[in-house]
């Protein structure tokens, strides 16, 4: 056998899938992109994802809104995606970019999943997807940065865990809640006063839509609940039985009543 075709086996035999990949068709890989220096006008940027723990797991929530600029690009861009059956994935930054990091994330664990013959523990998927972070640190130079939000739960610990992520694939655990993109700041603040140790679902999902109500009001590039187009944001909860994408009917009950309940505090006030 000639070295050629040894690494072409060697390579099929990696649990990994990217460096699977790295090795056979390496320009497939989305930081191997080839753009111009500055590129960040572009292109369609995702905005605000928020995430927090609930007895039981953990919940993460994104707005519908892409801007390009000062144009709003897409009111119906999802930023919220199953990693796999115990974990989700939301991104902020060029919308483009991070969906094909979650693709390639979501058939790295099935990948590792079939090699292995079992799961891929929460602390292993976080710390691969903080890789695949770094690994695009060259166009997060020329402005396409890809900041993720992952949340799990953790089969071993039993418990929901949430982890954040800067431009150069530096991974923090958060331990109550946190949000990215451009409407994370007020988004923040939101969360600070309403979440609360031991919240149920239900009242998890409540102050995520909340959250994203806030944002959505001091932040242009933020969409929040669109009750005349029937959007409501991308809800997902994970628990020990998987992850849950919230139902549009139920986030539509959920943001009617906060919209009635901030109608009559404004009358009353």
């Amino acid at each position: 056998m000639n070295d050629f075709l040894a690494e072409r086996v060697a390579a099929h035999a990696t649990s990994s899938f990217t460096e699977h990949l790295a090795a056979v068709r390496p320009e497939l890989l989305p930081s191997n992109r080839v753009l111009p220096a500055d590129a960040s006008h572009l292109a369609p940027h995702g905005t605000t994802v928020v995430a927090m723990s609930f007895a039981g797991g953990v919940l993460m929530a994104g707005d519908r809104r892409a801007t390009m600029g000062s144009m709003i690009a897409s009111r119906h861009i999802e930023k919220v995606f199953p990693a796999d059956h115990y974990s989700v994935l939301g991104i902020a930054g060029t919308a483009g970019l991070a969906v094909d990091i979650v693709r390639l994330f979501q058939v790295e664990l099935e990948h590792y999943e079939k090699i292995e013959g079992t799961l891929m523990s929460l602390e292993g998927k976080a710390t691969r997807l903080g890789a695949m972070i770094r690994s695009n640190l060259s166009l997060a130079l020329q402005g396409l940065a890809v900041v993720p939000l992952f949340a799990g739960y953790d089969l071993d610990q039993s418990m929901g865990r949430l982890f954040s992520y800067d431009v150069t694939g530096g991974r923090y655990e958060e331990l109550e809640h946190h949000s990215v993109g451009s409407g994370s700041v007020f988004a923040r603040g939101a969360l600070k006063k309403l979440w609360r140790p031991g919240l149920s679902e239900s009242d998890a999902v409540r102050v995520a839509v909340e959250a994203l109500f806030d944002a959505a009001d001091d932040d242009s590039a933020t969409g929040g609940p669109d009750p005349v187009r029937q959007l409501w944001p991308v809800v997902y909860t994970v628990t020990r039985t998987g992850n849950r994408r919230a139902p549009e009917h139920e986030l539509a009950q959920v943001a009617g009543d906060i919209l009635e309940q901030r109608s009559i505090a404004g009358r009353e006030a």
